[in-house]
């Protein structure tokens, strides 16, 4: 699969823009939205994301993934894990993770967020919009965001973002095909082994309860699974879990 790029020098929102080119047309699969500016990106739940102009990669990602609307999470799992080889492979130093369900973490800190929307008909997706922000040359955060980090920051390097975005293109694209092509058990074992915080004890707030658990994987719905220290097994959607740092 061949990307097609769509450039907008501002925007208040990517994926809001591939929603409305949707409603009208349907572009090719592996059609992207980039700008340099956007204005009200969004993560997950209210969140704001943070990017400054002309610094980061700030895209959105079109695809019509052919299988039943039950696997989507698997799907939220192979973008991960994309941006997850591609971070490791710019940065091998580093301790490169994906904290679920799908920002991308060197060290304890977030170089990476993803919002998917999907449409579903019947059972099927009738087409998934993925919208990446990864911070690339930004150095200075002002958001109330607990943990930013860019790749310069770590580096100190200038990163050219065209020759990034290709690459991390590719490597999205390479666990897109691995999954269409019925290695979903791989993407399973590698998102499990990405995992932040795979199989260490930790304190959590869960449920408004703080409690010392691991993770130890996550169900075939998505949900969080932990283990506590008198080995019952708890499961968490997004909003009945926080970290602390």
């Amino acid at each position: 699969m061949k990307a097609k790029l769509y450039r907008v020098p501002e925007t208040p929102s990517t994926n809001l823009l591939a929603l409305e080119m949707l409603s009208k047309d349907r572009p090719d699969e592996g059609f992207v939205i980039i700008t340099d500016h956007q204005t009200l990106g969004k993560g997950m739940d209210t969140n704001q994301w943070e990017s400054e102009k002309g610094k980061n990669l700030t895209f959105s990602l079109i695809l019509y993934p052919p299988f039943a609307a039950d696997r989507q999470f698997l799907l939220n799992k192979a973008i991960s894990l994309g941006i997850y080889d591609f971070l490791q492979s710019e940065l091998p130093e580093q301790e490169v993770t994906i904290k679920w369900p799908n920002d991308i973490y060197i060290g304890d800190k977030k170089a990476c967020g993803m919002l998917i929307q999907n449409s579903v008909i019947g059972n099927k997706l009738e087409y998934v919009i993925v919208g990446i922000g990864l911070n690339v040359n930004q150095t200075v955060f002002t958001s109330n965001a607990p943990n930013p980090v860019s790749m310069k920051m770590i580096t100190a390097k200038d990163y050219n973002q065209e020759e990034l975005l290709q690459v991390l293109l590719q490597c999205i694209f390479e666990r897109y095909k691995q999954l269409k092509h019925g290695s979903g058990r791989v993407i399973e074992t590698d998102y499990k082994k990405a995992l932040y915080r795979i199989m260490e004890w930790h304190e959590y707030l869960i449920k408004g309860n703080r409690i010392r658990a691991r993770i130890n994987g996550t169900n075939m719905y998505g949900q969080l699974m932990l283990e506590t220290e008198t080995d019952s097994i708890l499961i968490c959607d997004l909003k009945e879990i926080k970290f602390n740092f």
